[in-house]
């Protein structure tokens, strides 16, 4: 080795990037935006459109919610959604066989 190699070896293993074979670390790439608030450490509420149906009273029952949303009866904000698993988050709109509902703090609780 040259001297001009260990330098850069000893640059590498001094770098507090780089892990144990003087490789850097991948750096920090963005994740996905999790569930949680920008202002505290609580999770923001998050309810299944199934869940929601019997929760506001429109279903009675999971089977029923499922059939209105797979028939194509149920609107997300404005657009048809067919996912009963379809996570909601505050602020949503839910359309219903004609009632519309804003999924807001009260139906978590």
């Amino acid at each position: 080795m040259t001297a001009n190699d260990n330098n850069t070896a000893s640059d590498l293993n001094s770098n507090p990037d780089s892990d144990s074979d003087g490789l850097l670390a991948e750096s920090a790439a963005p994740t996905q935006q999790s569930n949680h608030s920008e202002h505290t450490d609580q999770p923001l509420p998050v309810m299944r459109l199934d869940d929601f149906l019997k929760r506001c009273g429109m279903a009675g029952t999971g089977g029923q919610a499922k059939y209105w949303i797979q028939a194509g009866d149920v609107r997300l904000n404005g657009e048809v959604e067919t996912r009963r698993r379809k996570q909601l988050a505050l602020g949503d709109v839910i359309e219903c066989l004609g009632e519309t509902f804003t999924l807001g703090p009260e139906h978590f609780y």
